[in-house]
C-alpha cells in the first residue's frame, strides 16, 4: 500500500495529514503554536514552533495509522506565505520570522516605489509594493537590525524552513515564491533587477523549483526525529491559497475558488499571465506547471462575522450552548429568514483595513442605513451581503482582466454556509459548489506528492481522479436583480468615505 503526506503549516497550527492514494484521509494532527506581537501592528513566530509541530504530527500520524514509514511514497508541503525566515552560514534562525500579517513595512514600502517606481515594480512582480509580502520585511531587517542582516547567509519562506530541516536543501517553489516580490512573475525566475537595486544577494535565496517536483529527500537526522524513512522524497509543494486549489480541483483556466476564512480569497487560474498595472488583485505563478493564477485577499471576511458574533451576538452564543450547536448555525438560521437586500442595511467589510480590491489601511467597517426597525438577524445577513460583495469586487477585476470565471468552489468556515454560498451564486453569476474533501491545502501538497512520486500522470489528472463536488447552487435570477441595485449603492460608499477615512485616521484615539 502506498501513501502520501501532506503538510500544512498555518498561522495558529500546522496540520499534518495522511492519505491514501485515493485521496482518502487515513490521520490527520494539527498542532498549535503562539503568534507574538512584540509591538502593535507586529507579529512574528518562531521557526522551531513550526518544526517542532511537524515532528509531532509525522509521529502522530504514522504511529495512530499503524502504517509502515517506509509506504508513504512522497511528501508535499504547503504553507501560509510571504513569512521572512532568516538562517546564517550554519543553517542557525537569526530572529523569529516575521510573518504575512505583520504591518511594519510601510516606509520600506515607500522605499521600494522610490527604488524601482511603483509602475515598474508591479511589471515584475506582478504587485504592488506591500507590507505583508517578503521583499519589505527584507528592507526592514535592513534598515532596523543591520548587524542580523550582516549574519544571513539564507533566506526562506515558512514551509521551505521546514523543507530544510526535513532534507537539508535550500529550495522553494513557483507559487510560494512569487509571493516574495522577488521575482519576475511572467518569466517565473528570480528577478536580477529587483535584487539589485534591492542589495540582496541572489545567493542568499533557495533555488526554485516548479511545485511537483522532487526538491530532495528525508535525511538521516530528520528520520530518526519524525519516524519518516530516510529518502522519503519531499516535492515542492505549494503556497497555502495555490495548495487549496489544488485541493479543491481548481487546475484549469476558468475555474475558481472563494474561501472566506479570517480572510476572504479568491483564487482563479490563468494560462497566460495577466496583470492588474492599479494593483487591486496579485498575479502569482500556479502551482500548477506553466500556469498562473490572479488572487484577491479581502482582510475581514470572516474575521466580521467573528466580530459581530463576539460583539453582538450573546443571545445566539447561549442558544447555540443550549442546543449543542455551533453560534455560526444559529446566526445562519436568522439570516436566511431576512431577503436580500437585508432590510435596507450595508455593510462595508474594512474592520482591519482593506487589500483587494482597494490597497487602503485606512478605511473602517460601516453599516450603512442602520435604523430601529433593524435587529440582529439584519446585522447578520448585511454582514453576510457586505463580505459577498467584496469578493465580488474582485472578480470584477479579474474579468476586467481577461480572466473569466465560470465556475466557483465555496470553502473555508464560511463556505459551509448554504446561504452565504447562495449569495455568492447570485452575485457571481455561476454555479457555485462544495467538493466532499475537506482537507483543503494538505490534499493539495499530498496530490503534488504524488505526481513527484510518479502516482498521477499531471496535477490536472490527479485532481479529476480525486476531488468530487458535494453540493451545487445556481444563481437565483429574482435575488440576483436586487443584489445589483445594492452592489452599485455598496461600491459608490467607498468613493464617497474614501477621503473620510483618511479623515479619521487622524483624529486622537
Amino acid at each position: 500500500m502506498q501513501y502520501l503526506l501532506g503538510i500544512d503549516l498555518g498561522t495558529s497550527g500546522t496540520k499534518t495529514v495522511l492519505f491514501d492514494i485515493e485521496g482518502n484521509t487515513i490521520c490527520s494532527k494539527t498542532i498549535e503554536y503562539p503568534l507574538y506581537q512584540p509591538r502593535n501592528g507586529w507579529a512574528e513566530q518562531d521557526p522551531s514552533d513550526w518544526w517542532h509541530a511537524t515532528c509531532d504530527g509525522i509521529r502522530y500520524v504514522i504511529t495512530k495509522s499503524g502504517i509502515d514509514a517506509s509506504e508513504i511514497a512522497g511528501i508535499g508541503l504547503s504553507g501560509q506565505m510571504h513569512g521572512l525566515v532568516m538562517l546564517d552560514k550554519d543553517g542557525a534562525v537569526l530572529r523569529n520570522s516575521i510573518i504575512w500579517c505583520d504591518q511594519r513595512t510601510t516606509k520600506e514600502c515607500d522605499q521600494m516605489n522610490k527604488i524601482i517606481g511603483e509602475r515598474r515594480l508591479i511589471e515584475i512582480t506582478a504587485n504592488p509594493a506591500l507590507t505583508g509580502f517578503t521583499a519589505s520585511k527584507i528592507l526592514w531587517v535592513q534598515n532596523n537590525e543591520p548587524e542580523i542582516y550582516a549574519k544571513c547567509a539564507h533566506i526562506l519562506l515558512p514551509k521551505d524552513y521546514i523543507r530544510y530541516m526535513l532534507t537539508g536543501e535550500f529550495a522553494t517553489e513557483m507559487s510560494d515564491a512569487s509571493g516574495m516580490q522577488l521575482m519576475d512573475v511572467s518569466k517565473r525566475c528570480w528577478s536580477d533587477e529587483i535584487l539589485s537595486k534591492f542589495n540582496i544577494e541572489k545567493s542568499m535565496l533557495p533555488k526554485l523549483y516548479e511545485s511537483p517536483e522532487v526538491t530532495g529527500n528525508v535525511h538521516k537526522r530528520a528520520a530518526e526525529i519524525t519516524g519518516l524513512c530516510e529518502g522519503t522524497i519531499v516535492v515542492g509543494g505549494a503556497a497555502d491559497n495555490s495548495a487549496a486549489a489544488v485541493g479543491t480541483g481548481v487546475v484549469r483556466s476558468g475555474s475558481a475558488f472563494t474561501t472566506i476564512g479570517t480572510s476572504g480569497v479568491i483564487y482563479a487560474i490563468s494560462d497566460d499571465v495577466s496583470i492588474d498595472l492599479q494593483g487591486r488583485v496579485h498575479t502569482l505563478c500556479s502551482a500548477v506547471p506553466g500556469k498562473w493564477t490572479v488572487m484577491s485577499c479581502t482582510l475581514s471576511a470572516g474575521l466580521s462575522l467573528k466580530w459581530l458574533r463576539d460583539t453582538c451576538c450573546l443571545e445566539e452564543m447561549i442558544e447555540a450552548e443550549k442546543l449543542g450547536s455551533d453560534p455560526y448555525i444559529v446566526m445562519n438560521t436568522l439570516a436566511e429568514k431576512v431577503m436580500p437586500g437585508a432590510g435596507g442595511l450595508i455593510y462595508l467589510p474594512y474592520l482591519m483595513g482593506e487589500r483587494s480590491p482597494h490597497p487602503d489601511p485606512y478605511c473602517r467597517g460601516v453599516f450603512f442605513g442602520l435604523s430601529a426597525s433593524h435587529d440582529r438577524s439584519n446585522m447578520i445577513r448585511s454582514v453576510m451581503e457586505g463580505v459577498a460583495f467584496s469578493q465580488l469586487e474582485c472578480v470584477d477585476v479579474f474579468r476586467e482582466m481577461g480572466v473569466n470565471i465560470k465556475d466557483m468552489i465555496a470553502c473555508g468556515g464560511g463556505g459551509r454556509s448554504a446561504v452565504w454560498r447562495q449569495m455568492l451564486s447570485d452575485m457571481y453569476g455561476c454555479p457555485v459548489s462544495t467538493i466532499k474533501a475537506e482537507e483543503g491545502p494538505a490534499l493539495g501538497a499530498a496530490i503534488l506528492a504524488g505526481v513527484g512520486a510518479g502516482i498521477y500522470d499531471s496535477v490536472e489528472s490527479a485532481c479529476d481522479k480525486l476531488v468530487s463536488r458535494k453540493s451545487v447552487q445556481y444563481p437565483n435570477d429574482s435575488d440576483q436583480k436586487v443584489y445589483e441595485e445594492y452592489y452599485k449603492l455598496y461600491r459608490k460608499l467607498y468613493a464617497d468615505l474614501n477621503e473620510s477615512f483618511k479623515h479619521l485616521s487622524n483624529l486622537p484615539k
